[in-house]
């Protein structure tokens, strides 16, 4: 059993689900394990609770060559992601392996290209109908010219 990032047990899984179309085996992940800063006395002086996973794209094997690609070009060849903010190692890992997943995810993630559109017509007579009446308003407020008298 390992302990999920929301804190619930779940079964150990040897791979990391990233998408419907990605899994990463966690023997591609290298951990790193190191005391924790901030306050806490002798127990975050001794203990290496602070985890940092990371995993590079290049050599994967488990990635597409469009999903290298993807990855590489928003993330880079290696992608790392840390945490520190629990006292337990395990709570740590979780939180980290779900911030690598997070951050693979988002970079996967394919944005719809944008369609260009138009104003409508209606949209564009009421623009103008109103700078026309800013005009008017701006023009009523102007000191009499001599042609005028």
């Amino acid at each position: 059993m390992r302990i999920s990032a929301t804190g619930h047990a779940c079964a150990v899984a040897d791979v990391l689900r990233v998408t419907k179309g990605c899994e990463i085996p966690l023997d591609e992940i290298e951990w790193r394990f190191d005391p924790s800063g901030g306050p806490g006395g002798q127990h975050a002086n001794r203990s290496r609770t602070r985890v940092e996973v990371s995993f590079d794209v290049a050599a994967s094997p488990s990635l597409t060559e469009d999903q290298r690609a993807r990855l590489q070009t928003r993330l880079g060849d290696v992608v790392r992601a840390s945490a520190g903010d629990e006292r337990s190692q395990t709570r740590n890992r979780a939180v980290a392996l779900d911030r690598l997943r997070s951050a693979l995810a988002a970079a996967l993630r394919e944005e719809r290209p944008r369609r260009p559109t138009r104003p409508s017509a209606s949209s564009t007579e009421r623009r103008l109908t109103g700078k026309r009446r800013r005009s008017e308003v701006k023009r009523s407020r102007q000191s009499p010219t001599r042609d005028d008298d």
